[in-house]
This record gives structure tokens, sequence and C-alpha cells, in this order.
């Protein structure tokens, strides 16, 4: 499995799952394009760490792109921040600002039966059969 990290982004995981689990089991191109298109402020930062993924992919496994997959996409807790919010009567407010490790697994897709099945359909020559037509008694 190929894999690349991203460690303490600054966002909760909470909120960076609700990405991850848009993508996952998904074709990489796929996952790009809904990367791309999505409006949340974590498919940024999870489409450079794909690209980052496919990049490592084609250089040190020299895989071809069209057949990987998105086999894990984990999001953890990372460092949690603590600070604090003054409120009234001398009183300290506690803030936990929670961060992300973030960690991409792509896979290469084995063909199913089924398309096994297809790939070989469409290697074997077709044949016609030639039959004779039918007599009619009268």
């Amino acid at each position: 499995m190929i894999t690349a990290r991203l460690n303490d982004y600054k966002q909760s995981p909470r909120k960076v799952r609700l990405v991850a689990n848009l993508i996952k089991g998904k074709k990489v191109n796929d996952a790009r394009d809904a990367l791309a298109l999505l409006v949340k402020r974590a498919s940024s930062p999870m489409l450079k760490l794909l690209d980052s993924a496919i990049a490592n992919a084609k250089s040190n496994h020299n895989v071809n792109v069209e057949d990987l997959v998105v086999k894990e996409f984990r999001v953890d807790s990372g460092v949690v921040l603590h600070r604090r919010m003054p409120r009234a009567r001398g009183m300290a407010f506690a803030i936990k600002k929670r961060t992300s490790h973030i960690l991409i697994g792509l896979d290469v897709k084995e063909p199913s039966k089924k398309e096994l099945k297809e790939k070989e359909a469409n290697l074997k020559p077709a044949v016609k059969k030639i039959t004779k037509p039918n007599k009619i008694n009268k």
C-alpha cells in the first residue's frame, strides 16, 4: 500500500472526517474530482495530500494511476492546544483548539471476476454461426 501523511493539520478531526468519508473506496481520479469541487476547508489540503500519494506511487512504485484506488483514509486526533477566554467575575473559559493527523493509503485495484470475464469476451474473436435456411415442406 502506498501512503502519505499530514500531521498537525489545524482543524478538528470531526470536520475533516466528513470530507474523508466521501472519497473512501473511490478511484483516484474520481476522488480528485470530488475534492476539487467540494466546498469545505479540509478539501484543499486533502487534495494536496492525495496528489502527494499519487506522486509517491508513480515515482517509487511505478504504478499506473488509472489502477489506483483510495483504500484507506484515516483521520486521527492530534495535539489539542488549550487556550483560555476571559469571562465574567474573573473566571476563565477553556477553549480547545483541536488538530488532526491524516493518513491516506492507495492500493492497486484488482479486477473482479466479472471484469475479467468481460475482458476475455472482448479478446475472443466473434464467430458467426452460419445456418442453412429452413426448407418448408409443402
